[in-house]
């Protein structure tokens, strides 16, 4: 197994050259911390990856869980590590210190994810999860549903969890059942069933605290009428807890990330259980949305962690495993030389660091945008909610799509040993394909990208996004090394505008149905430029770091971010050629075709 599942120094490079992460420090949010200390946090969730959540990846990929008497049971080190991640403050890292937290900005809780979903992404699910349900009791909550439950949550006793789906509302949550019936006493009874909810039971904790959406009764239709409610597994009465009537009916076996447990639930099969709202009644989907933002960013970034680690495992086979020689060697007799001296596995390395290293600075770019949002006023505040907005959809989509390839890529290195367990990369190749599902559908980002995002405020999102990336695009023409791709994607962006208004006209003359019909397509395509234009940032801090003979990064690392860029402006830029005729096509195929022609 590959000891290393990042790299330290391109997190360093991004996080404090690319991003100078150390200014949000100045910030009153933030003013307690200090980039060396920020760096003191990676460097401890670094150890705790290296140290207890690697060493039980396979372990907790062989034996998943499992259904035993109504309860999931998963992996017994799960409880210590919920303890510890409760203990040694990872679960409340970002939370204001009124609840006992670091006001850790997000940032590098995201970069916290990152390292410890490379090392084993099963494990830290739980503790983040958990995080996002205490958030949002923090925001909505009364005091009392604040002081019963966040302080369990944050210690690691009580798991969190986001309980949306039903069984006939996957994605389209409008079509949510599950019913909320009002008491005198001041809670609801909860009736319903949930399915695919990660950690919705599990031994690893005392309790389950789900955020739920529901209908209180004769509440409107749509997704006007839906509320949120705290729906614990285990009520908190008189000190003790007791039952509140919520039964897992099966524990989902997946095709990876096996250490987590996705469970069906059932709740009021007694009639007993009890739901205590948050915030408004029927206002629970604006709420929820506050989570599944935060965990859209999350999921983008946890399909870059897993994509590192397929990376950094193949690159190590790579250097030791010889097949093959030169391609002008004729001499058979002449020892065979590691594969990573042959072209295409060149390739195939560069493919997944180009995609690895500018996906994860896409992640931080939205990150950072989220953190000066949240610690600004007006219009810097303004700017950066409305470029993130922007971004979401892409943060999320094209790291989990393109994560599937370049873990392809990673198990393609190993030859036939790939398809075997004696190695990672088929484990990784199964444990991102989750990403482009959970937290809303691919296809669901580029309705919203196409749909809403890119025409919101009248483009103004689109507007301000666009003279960053431009911003950067007159610096990098400044230098050698950049300015012929800086000035490539200058060109795409402008096709870019144009397929946006080809498609504006597309949908005043045919309808939001031929207009959304290739949204998907248009959000690749988007998120290609997007992470170009990450490239062109990283190119650009290359080029001065250079010129100031630097010695805080070695001239191999340098080197390799301008291969890396090179690569992807070379290999991976082209390809939003084909994106572009297709989404200029007047051929609507896919509109046209009936289900009797499909067959």
């Amino acid at each position: 197994m590959s000891s290393k599942f990042y790299s330290k120094e391109n997190l360093h490079f991004l996080l404090h050259e690319v991003f100078n992460v150390g200014e949000l420090c100045k910030r009153d949010s933030f003013k307690e911390h200090t980039p060396e200390g920020l760096d003191m946090i990676l460097e401890a969730a670094a150890s705790v990856s290296q140290d207890h959540l690697r060493p039980i990846l396979v372990e907790m990929d062989s034996k998943p869980p499992y259904l035993e008497n109504g309860r999931i049971k998963v992996h017994p080190k799960m409880r210590e590590l919920m303890q510890t991640f409760g203990r040694d403050g990872w679960i409340s890292m970002s939370a204001p210190h009124e609840f006992g937290g670091q006001q850790v900005p997000f940032t590098i809780t995201e970069a916290v994810g990152f390292i410890m979903g490379a090392a084993n992404y099963s494990t830290m699910v739980f503790p983040f999860l958990t995080t996002g349900a205490a958030h949002l009791i923090e925001s909505f909550g009364t005091q009392e549903l604040k002081q019963t439950y966040i302080p369990k949550m944050y210690a690691g006793d009580w798991q969190g969890t986001m309980a949306l789906t039903e069984p006939g509302a996957g994605s389209s949550l409008s079509d949510v059942v599950s019913t909320a019936t009002p008491t005198a006493d001041g809670h609801y009874l909860i009736k319903g069933q949930k399915i695919f909810i990660s950690c919705g039971d599990s031994d690893a904790v005392d309790n389950i605290v789900h955020l739920m959406l529901a209908r209180i009764d004769g509440a409107p239709a749509g997704t006007k009428g839906i509320s949120l409610f705290v729906v614990p597994r285990m009520r908190p009465e008189a000190g003790d807890l007791v039952f509140n009537d919520v039964n897992t009916a099966g524990v989902f076996h997946k095709m990876g990330y096996h250490g987590a447990p996705i469970a069906h639930l059932i709740m009021g099969e007694s009639d007993d259980c009890r739901g205590y709202l948050l915030g408004e009644e029927h206002k629970g989907l604006s709420y929820m949305f506050q989570m599944m933002n935060e965990a859209r960013i999350g999921v983008g970034c946890n399909a870059v962690s897993i994509a590192s680690a397929a990376y950094y495992t193949s690159l190590e086979y790579a250097t030791v495993r010889t097949q093959g020689r030169k391609i002008t060697e004729k001499d058979p007799l002449k020892p065979q030389i590691p594969i990573i001296e042959h072209a295409d596995v060149k390739r195939m390395l560069l493919f997944q660091k180009a995609v690895v290293e500018g996906s994860l600075s896409l992640v931080l770019e939205a990150t950072m945008r989220y953190d000066i949002s949240k610690t600004s006023e007006g219009e810097e505040k303004e700017k950066n909610h409305l470029i993130l907005e922007l971004l979401t959809p892409m943060v999320k989509s094209y790291p989990a799509e393109m994560s599937i390839l370049t873990t392809s890529a990673a198990l393609q290195i190993f030859g036939g040993y790939g398809f075997t367990k004696e190695f990672l990369a088929e484990l990784f190749f199964r444990e991102t394909r989750i990403h482009t599902l959970h937290e809303g559908t691919t296809a669901i980002h580029g309705m919203d990208l196409l749909g809403r995002k890119v025409m919101l405020k009248n483009g103004l999102a689109t507007m301000l996004l666009m003279q960053e990336v431009m911003a950067d695009i007159e610096k990098a023409q400044k230098y050698e090394a950049t300015k012929t791709y800086a000035t490539l994607l200058g060109d795409k962006l402008m096709k870019l505008q144009e397929v946006t208004m080809h498609l504006v006209e597309v949908a005043q003359k045919e309808g939001p149905e031929a207009y959304l019909s290739d949204a998907t397509l248009y959000l690749e395509l988007f998120g290609i430029l997007a992470v170009g234009w990450q490239w062109i940032k990283q190119g650009i801090k290359v080029e001065e770091l250079k010129q100031a003979n630097t010695k805080n990064y070695s001239a191999e690392f340098l080197q390799s971010k301008e291969y890396a860029l090179q690569y992807f402006f070379e290999y991976e830029i082209p390809k939003t050629e084909g994106l572009i005729a297709r989404l200029k096509s007047k051929n609507r195929v896919t509109v046209k075709a009936t289900k009797e022609e499909i067959l």
